[in-house]
């Protein structure tokens, strides 16, 4: 059998799901392994690779090329199964780095590694028998350890946690410190993460206070109501992303068809120095929160202070 049969054969007998040991799985692995066709499995190794690398490595050594667009279905139907199934892991030279960050990286496990240099040997029965007894314990091993490095953040009375990454970092910022100070017994409506972009979505209640979502419509990063104020506020985190412009502010805007309610636009700023980038795109009538000052908020409305 050639290298792309063997690897099909391996993700199979470890029971991998019929959809994770198709060719696109199997390059993968080989990807992983840094294996070419005429290299023997005990050759394997554990490089570091981003999904374009790896896409990359397919290409060159087995012809096999994929669009560009594919790179997230390579993440979602093969890296993620890798990884919660102790296959795979990721950021293992940086565990806190962010899922959008162009570093993002997968390595094979310890564990697979051992095992795949094993293979078409007389140690591969024996080898293949323990990682399968072990690989509940392996799959809890590494889940935990993905665990420790997610942001815990409280969220409507309960504990939830985002993915690491100074984006999440600063949404927990707004939940936990503007949302104290500004937004008291603020009910959030919707909040994404950078693995799951409807971590919360209360579609309904966004419904009943006239916020009229198709697919096609982009909620900013946080929605909150303060239900005894009758307040819907919309917040943008802005740590590489665009603030409160006048574009964004126009497009919640047009999913506002029956809204009653006082809106309020406000773009979340981790520090002073990144507000200064993005000043002049702040667009007037709304507010800005910068996480390092938490108890103080700059107003683009001054005209409301003013004798009419």
């Amino acid at each position: 059998m050639g290298k792309l049969e063997e690897a099909k054969g391996i993700l199979s007998v470890l029971g991998m799901p019929d959809a994770q040991t198709n060719d696109r799985s199997a390059y993968v692995l080989l990807s992983l392994a840094n294996l070419c066709e005429k290299d023997d499995w005990s050759a394997s190794s554990k490089p570091t690779l981003r999904i374009i690398d790896i896409m990359n490595f397919m290409a060159m050594n087995y012809n096999k090329r994929y669009k560009p667009n594919t790179r997230e279905t390579i993440r979602k139907n093969t890296i993620h199964q890798f990884v919660e199934g102790a296959i795979a892991d990721r950021n293992t030279d940086s565990s806190s780095r962010a899922i959008n960050s162009p570093k993002y990286c997968y390595c094979l496990t310890d564990e697979m590694l051992g095992l795949i240099k094993t293979y078409g040997t007389n140690k591969w029965q024996e080898a293949l028998k323990a990682f399968i007894e072990q690989k509940g314990t392996l799959t809890e091993k590494y889940s935990q350890h993905r665990e420790i490095v997610r942001i815990p953040v409280n969220i409507n009375g309960q504990t939830l946690s985002f993915s690491p990454g100074e984006h999440n970092q600063l949404q927990k910022e707004v939940i936990e410190q503007f949302a104290s100070r500004f937004a008291k017994g603020a009910e959030i409506l919707y909040i994404g993460d950078s693995d799951n972009k409807d971590l919360i979505k209360n579609q309904e209640k966004l419904s009943s206070l006239g916020v009229t979502i198709t697919e096609h419509d982009k909620l900013p990063d946080i929605v909150l109501y303060i239900k005894d104020k009758n307040r819907l506020l919309f917040i943008e985190t802005v740590t590489s992303g665009g603030p409160m412009s006048m574009k964004r502010v126009a497009e919640i805007d047009g999913i506002l068809h029956d809204c009653n309610c006082w809106v309020i636009y406000i773009t979340a700023f981790p520090n002073t120095s990144l507000y200064k980038k993005f000043i002049d795109q702040l667009a007037w009538e709304t507010e800005v929160w910068i996480a390092g000052s938490p108890d103080h908020m700059i107003h683009l409305n001054g005209d409301k202070f003013m004798d009419s």
